[in-house]
């Protein structure tokens, strides 16, 4: 009997008689107070527990010999598809103009619509090249002669006229695509360099008419991950009376994300930094939008992850046993208040 008392008295959690228990419409009130709380902060730390957080590490980028993917979405509202070209050049020297092979160009009306497609893959190209300028030859007028004396051929002439009449009807045009280059520095520019510098100044009068105006939609160096952010996306610049050149400075950062399931992501990250430099009349240049990139040693891993089990448990104990203590306490507080102020005759006469 000694040690079943010893026992008793170690209980922390001793019991009332039945009719020693009373129920009040104020502890009512607090145990649904209560219930709500706890079931909110149950369905709150279980979201918590289900939902995965991410973990960054950073190590020396041990890649070589891999290819670069750039996507490219782009509008040139005051450029027309004919005169735009894209190139590419690295510091191996290889250098790459009027890149086309997976590069698509949207022909654009003044008001953004698209109204036909210039080039689709070197098949098309080619096909395109054939044809483009048939719908002109009918329409000649008092300048051939003066596109002879440059020694144009009849091609050479109908393009530009063509293209005089994109830009006086306000034509634009969209570039995007994805382009492949070798994993070291370089840069890529949009600009009308892929023509011929006697070409160009027929169509524009001078460099100094080349409207650079643009609005890059999206460029990324690599497939997107969640929570990403590439600082060019939605970028609008417009010129207004002037021309120039655009210059983004850019380090990409070597990316793998690693998610729950244990597949792998290889992308890239990217900060800028942006230039514009105005044409004056000495600039040999014409005006373009260049993309330096240059590559960071350091890749980043960023890993997502999952709470322990053991860990939900743990805060499920904290809140939910926290709730119920302050919650009893509560009650308590409010019947002794409740009991103060319905019988203070009986306690003067106690007294």
């Amino acid at each position: 009997m000694g040690l079943k008392q010893a026992l008793k008295s170690l209980d922390a959690f001793p019991r009332a008689e039945e009719h020693l228990l009373q129920k009040t419409q104020s502890g009512a009130l607090v145990s649904i107070i209560g219930l709500v709380i706890m079931a909110s902060l149950f369905m709150h730390e279980l979201r918590y527990y289900i939902t995965t957080y991410t973990v960054h590490q950073m190590s020396v980028d041990l890649k070589r010999g891999e290819t670069l993917p750039i996507h490219i979405n782009m509008t040139f509202p005051a450029l027309p598809c004919d005169v735009l070209s894209v190139d590419a050049i690295d510091m191996s020297g290889k250098h790459e103009v009027d890149l086309d092979t997976n590069i698509w160009k949207l022909r654009l009306n003044s008001y953004g619509h698209i109204i036909g497609t210039e080039y689709l893959t070197d098949l098309v190209e080619k096909e395109h090249e054939g044809h483009k300028h048939d719908h002109d030859k009918d329409h000649k007028d008092d300048s051939d002669e003066k596109l002879h004396a440059f020694g144009f051929d009849e091609a050479a002439e109908n393009m530009i006229k063509k293209v005089k009449h994109a830009l006086e009807s306000g034509e634009g045009c969209r570039v995007y695509g994805v382009l492949d280059v070798q994993r070291v520095a370089g840069n890529f520019h949009i600009s009308v360099h892929g023509l011929n510098i006697y070409v160009a100044q027929m169509i524009f009068g001078g460099a100094k008419n080349v409207n650079v105006s643009h609005v890059i939609h999206d460029l990324s160096f690599g497939p997107k991950y969640p929570g990403i952010h590439n600082p060019l996306d939605g970028t609008v610049r417009m010129l207004h009376d002037t021309s120039g050149t655009f210059k983004y400075y850019i380090k990409i950062v070597p990316t793998e994300y690693r998610y729950i399931s244990k597949d792998v992501l290889p992308t890239n990250q990217f900060s800028v930094t942006e230039y514009f430099s105005t044409f004056n009349e000495f600039d040999r240049t014409w005006p373009a939008v260049y993309f330096l990139y240059d590559l960071s040693p350091i890749t980043v891993t960023i890993k997502e992850e999952r709470r322990s089990f053991l860990h939900l448990i743990t805060r499920l104990c904290a809140v939910l046993g926290g709730t119920f203590a302050l919650t009893g306490m509560l009650d308590r507080w409010m019947y002794r208040l409740l009991e103060a102020l319905t019988k203070p005759s009986a306690r003067s006469v106690l007294r």
